[in-house]
């Protein structure tokens, strides 16, 4: 079986954020794959994996950049698959706010469903929510985690009330 989710990022500095995507993908069950793809020093290699995405199964692009972040749109500009993008706060960023303006701000007609600074963890369960509107057991597995958040913060409530 083919990944349906594809996780790419400008540089192996990316991963530690957003393997957080892949996590949560793991938890759902989705195959995805996961590849180093620079806007800036592979441009030749970007265009040819958003340019064949979708005809090898891909059903989602999370694409993680930070500085000035070009991945998550210019791969948006080339498939017609839906691209998350996911701001990095990277070594050479301006506090994070150019990889955020620079994923957040697309031009109309190119839009990057765009998660927060870091947020690579909301990045894979938003491509699972895309992915569950046509799969019923990804769909149900989200129904749980969500069950799983609402217990957790009752718990927590819980605890608090017992400590006061």
């Amino acid at each position: 079986m083919s990944s349906l989710v594809s996780i790419i990022m400008g540089s192996d500095s990316d991963y530690p954020i957003m393997k957080e995507a892949a996590m949560m993908l793991q938890q759902f069950g989705i195959e995805y794959d996961v590849h180093i793809v620079s806007a800036h020093r592979t441009p030749e290699k970007m265009y040819e994996f958003a340019a064949q995405a979708s005809s090898k199964g891909t059903k989602v692009i999370i694409a993680g950049a930070g500085g000035a972040a070009h991945l998550p749109g210019m791969t948006a500009s080339i498939t017609t698959l839906p691209v998350i993008g996911v701001p990095i706060k990277s070594s050479n960023s301006i506090d994070g706010w150019d990889s955020v303006l620079s994923i957040l701000q697309m031009p109309g007609g190119i839009p990057v469903a765009t998660v927060a600074l870091n947020g690579a963890k909301n990045a894979g369960i938003l491509a699972a929510s895309i992915i569950g509107a046509f799969d019923p057991e990804v769909s149900s597995s989200l129904s749980t985690y969500k069950t799983e958040l609402k217990e957790m913060v009752a718990e927590k409530e819980q605890r608090l009330l017992n400590s006061m």
